[in-house]
């Protein structure tokens, strides 16, 4: 409830902090990812507020509105692109919308639905981050003067990659087959693809186009469920 309008002082961003003030709620599900984007709003000055799927945004956005909602494509609960056409209509609009995904054609997806700007994963440089988001403010958020820009990589906690691996673990022991294994898939790329974990990302295209049965699907679902496991077991260096 912190955030609501008018219960804080508005602090203005500088040259160092330039989302000073801010409140980002990034909707993804994955941990590593959104530790890089922790990491990024700590050295831009934003707050950060995360959902993990498109029910818990909606819960969020029911008790305050955010400065900048980035929403990433692919939930577990539906797709971003809906959450992005809602917050595009609404009234009052949030003032910036983002999104992102490792997809390919994602970003003209997304700008059809109606968010203002496209960040790519994986998501790794500071500066990047910074110039996305100002570009979608109003003058009168962004800082006065000219600033450096930071071309730095932000290196998010392996832990938090591990614990991504945990998350497909458990789907893969509960589930054998349809739509969360399509999930599973799409999910994992994108957690190699941000952790430049090219072995694993290969074997989740693999796996999502392996189709719905038979034995190539069986095949790369023990791929993927044995590379899981060695990251798990820690005999891949992160």
């Amino acid at each position: 409830m912190d955030d609501l309008p008018g219960l804080n002082p508005i602090t203005n961003p500088t040259a160092a902090r330039p989302l000073l003030g801010m409140t980002i709620l990034v909707v993804e599900d994955s941990l590593y990812a959104c530790d890089a984007m922790r990491l990024m709003c700590l050295h831009s000055g934003a707050r950060i507020r995360r959902a993990d799927c498109l029910r818990s945004a909606r819960r969020h956005l029911s008790v305050y509105r955010p400065t900048v909602v980035i929403v990433d494509l692919g939930l577990p609960d539906g797709s971003g692109l809906d959450l992005i056409a809602e917050l595009a209509s609404a009234e009052p609009r949030v003032t910036s919308i983002i999104a992102t995904s490792g997809l390919d054609g994602a970003e003209a997806r997304a700008l059809a639905a109606g968010a203002g700007a496209f960040l790519a994963k994986p998501l790794t440089n500071l500066g990047v981050f910074q110039q996305t988001v100002l570009g979608t403010l109003p003058d009168d958020r962004k800082p006065c003067g000219p600033r450096i820009l930071r071309d730095e990589d932000i290196c998010p906690d392996p832990l938090a990659y591990r614990d991504d691996m945990v998350h497909v673990s458990n789907l893969l022991d509960e589930h054998h087959g349809g739509p969360v294994l399509d999930y599973v898939a799409q999910f994992l790329g994108g957690v190699a693809r941000s952790a430049d974990d090219l072995q694993l990302a290969q074997a989740a295209d693999a796996l999502a186009d392996a189709g719905h049965g038979g034995a190539a699907l069986n095949s790369r679902l023990a791929q993927v469920a044995g590379l899981v496991q060695e990251r798990l077991a820690g005999r891949v260096a992160m």
